[in-house]
């Protein structure tokens, strides 16, 4: 199995901890989205535990994905700090074969990556069930990637250069982006946006 998370600490300790089952060898250990595809090619994993929130051109989710395209025997699951069910449609949508928060316990972990890597799937049911009743995320694409960039701290020119828009595009687009979360301000986007997992 390949492992994804940007917390050195915690990637260290899992990597210790997963090396101790007997049936689970970790062929790698990574800090980034781009990283872990790059590896997965080369290690070609039975299963890659991805962080969600990882630094880098891909977070883990857009990772599962690009993995799914490029290698799909590799199967993926998302273990994560953020419980949020927007997170967990995107996990879906990727097609990602197990969901798990990172407060379950090292046998669990294990459990869960037998599992998958036996092709079946895990999901945290209080997640789950929360996720069930959530409203689709209302920001298309575009607007998801200007309000990521807003959430860094970049303002509208600066922007505008990432994403080659002008800047009063980019203003057009938060001024969008505010109305359809029903926000007071930008920050109050992101803070809607960020808590229902849909940056």
């Amino acid at each position: 199995m390949l492992l994804a998370e940007d917390q050195h600490v915690i990637r260290e300790a899992l990597v210790t901890l997963l090396s101790l089952e007997p049936d689970i060898e970790v062929v790698e250990a990574v800090g980034s989205g781009d990283a872990a595809v790059a590896a997965a090619l080369v290690h070609r994993p039975d299963v890659a535990v991805l962080d969600i929130d990882m630094p880098g051109a891909i977070d883990g989710l857009d990772a599962a994905g690009e993995l799914r395209a490029k290698l799909p025997a590799c199967r993926t699951l998302m273990l994560t700090s953020h419980g949020k069910p927007g997170h967990l449609r995107r996990a879906l949508t990727a097609q990602v074969d197990g969901f798990i928060l990172k407060t379950v316990s090292p046998e669990e972990l294990a459990a869960a990556i037998r599992k998958v890597a036996q092709g079946g799937r895990v999901l945290d049911p209080a997640l789950a069930a929360t996720a069930w009743t959530l409203a689709d995320n209302p920001l298309t694409s575009r607007e998801a990637d200007v309000l990521r960039l807003v959430a860094s701290g970049s303002e509208p020119p600066e922007i505008a250069g990432q994403l080659f828009l002008t800047a009063g595009t980019v203003r057009n687009y938060i001024t969008a982006i505010v109305a359809k979360l029903n926000a007071r301000n930008r920050t109050d986007a992101v803070r809607i946006a960020s808590e229902a997992g849909w940056i």
